[in-house]
């Protein structure tokens, strides 16, 4: 089986502000490199669970935070990663095709506006404070759970803060997850670095010996709803084709193909 796995930072162990999600600050460094070592173990679980190719999208901020050096293969198996971003639509999940078994997301978090984890939020924590898809407050995790129904492929597993594994486990049923912290207020509780990478490693294994769950149930229609920080950003998001301003800070759109939505994700989220 082919494996895909999202890594993401602001669920990883022990990570409790911004400052250490930020490649350019010297208080990253060991984020980066347990968010790596989560990675690596997800690999080992996957191929001790009988993985054969293992593709993963370095999914933080730049896409260059993953130490790729760390990542290696057994003998007959393969591992390649994906650094930064091509600009297609399925972003964090940039690649992903009907050619893979199962989707892991490893390192996620809570949603905007969520308590789950201080560092919540959903694409951009500087352009939205919230985003509604069909009236559920949507996460980074299931925005892109649901790019990966689109093309068939179903989410097995999970690793994040508390809330959002609580969350998973309600959307999917069967899904493997691993908290590895909880918000509390601006702070967290969490597992130990090498205890969430244990827990991780066995959890990937245990999700691909166990039956897969089906691929999330994608809606027939969508209703994006997403409010801006500021009124001006959501003014100059409102003249995408289809979109319309709803009140000062949101922006509605309707669509019946989810590529659209991911789309008009991705380019919100960039315009100046």
């Amino acid at each position: 089986m082919k494996i895909y796995i999202s890594a993401d930072i602001e669920g990883v162990a022990c990570i409790a502000a911004g400052s250490e999600t930020d490649i350019s600050c010297a208080e990253s460094t060991p984020f980066r490199e347990q968010m790596t070592a989560e990675v690596v173990a997800a690999c080992g679980g996957a191929f001790e669970g009988g993985a054969k190719a293992i593709v993963v999208k370095d999914a933080h901020w730049t896409g260059r935070n993953l130490d790729p050096h760390r990542l290696s293969a057994p003998d007959g198996r393969s591992i390649e990663l994906i650094r930064g971003w091509s600009g297609h639509p399925f972003s964090m999940v940039q690649g992903l095709d009907r050619s893979f078994g199962m989707v892991a997301f490893v390192g996620y978090h809570s949603a905007a506006s969520r308590a789950g984890n201080p560092l919540a939020h959903t694409i951009s924590g500087r352009l939205f404070s919230t985003v509604e898809l069909n009236g559920i407050c949507a996460s980074e995790f299931y925005l892109f759970g649901l790019a990966a129904a689109s093309v068939g492929v179903p989410v097995g597993f999970l690793s994040g803060d508390k809330g959002l594994c609580e969350e998973a486990k309600q959307l999917i049923d069967g899904i493997t997850t691993v908290a590895t912290l909880e918000g509390v207020g601006a702070s967290v509780q969490s597992v130990v670095p090498t205890e969430a990478v244990r827990r991780i490693r066995e959890g990937m294994r245990r999700a691909l010996s166990s039956p897969l769950p089906k691929p999330l149930r994608l809606p027939n229609e969508f209703l994006l709803k997403v409010e801006f920080v500021k009124a001006h950003d959501a003014y100059a998001r409102s003249f995408y084709p289809g979109a319309k301003l709803v009140s000062e800070r949101a922006v509605a759109l309707a669509a019946k193909n989810y590529f659209e939505i991911l789309t008009f994700l991705k380019i919100a989220s960039k315009m100046s």
